[in-house]
């Protein structure tokens, strides 16, 4: 069977990182099958990158890493978490692989990256993409048992996300503006399941409130189920739930930015 590994990072298109990693990992396992995730993220932004990284889902079972890395060379921990659906989770323990753990069956194991056999000599202070996820990445592709990288970590003494779910108290949803897409949609951390627990049905309306700012939208399926530019709320296509305008950039009208609590109530 053909063993993937993916790349998500901030380095942006033009980078000769992206082209270096590859390399590193096909020296490693010549067999692997490298899928370039993203590499556009917003400098240095855990929401984005971690939001990015909850679509692995969608990608075959395989070795994810991920180089959104502000903390690089300081006591942050590099790391490996095994996933309940076979995937391994490989970068920095900041929190930006956490998300995407709920949406691959949770965490099953978390090993610290230690063992400088697993590590391309001599690694660089400012470049664990290179040196220390991607071998790790490409090692676990070839079978190495991730117990051989390091040292057992407990999965409760790992940095938090950058976002929590979002909850319902109060007959309200409690959520969090997670990402802005490239069309000026807004995604919040509502996964489908809360949503659909929460009984809304097609057509109803709601009331999205940030602050003091107050916007009410129906629940609809898709962008022509109301007229351009007016407001909407979806199921996005990765598990969540989307706020946008048709035809129209949600993020432009309204002063909503990532990481603002959103409080999201039937209309009367």
């Amino acid at each position: 069977m053909k063993k993937f590994i993916t790349f998500t990072t901030d380095f942006g298109v033009q980078s000769q990182g992206i082209g270096i990693m590859e390399g590193v990992a096909l020296e490693i396992n010549p067999d692997a099958h490298v899928i370039h995730l993203m590499h556009g993220l917003p400098d240095f932004d855990l929401h984005y990158a971690a939001r990015t990284m909850e679509t692995a889902k969608y990608l075959p079972i395989g070795h994810h890493v991920c180089v959104v890395d502000p903390g690089v060379g300081t006591k942050r921990k590099p790391i490996i978490i095994e996933t309940r659906r076979g995937d391994f989770l490989v970068g920095p323990d900041n929190g930006v692989l956490m998300p995407a753990t709920r949406f691959l069956g949770g965490i099953k194991k978390v090993v610290e990256i230690t063992n400088t056999n697993y590590m391309r000599q001599p690694v660089s202070p400012i470049f664990h993409g290179r040196d220390i996820f991607t071998p790790a990445a490409a090692h676990l592709s070839k079978g190495v048992k991730v117990e051989e990288f390091g040292k057992k970590l407990d999965p409760k003494e790992l940095v938090r996300a950058p976002y929590e779910e979002a909850f319902v108290k109060g007959g309200v949803i409690h959520a969090t503006a997670i990402s802005i897409n490239k069309f000026g949609s807004l995604h919040l951390n509502i996964m489908h399941e809360v949503l659909d627990k929460w009984g809304l049905q097609l057509g109803e309306k709601v009331s999205l409130q940030s602050g003091k700012h107050i916007v009410n939208m129906p629940f609809g399926t898709t962008f022509g189920d109301v007229e351009k530019g007016e407001a909407l709320i979806l199921k996005d296509d990765y598990g969540r739930v989307e706020v946008a305008l048709n035809q129209d950039s949600f993020s432009k009208k309204y002063p909503v930015r990532m990481g603002d609590e959103i409080i999201v109530r039937r209309s009367a």
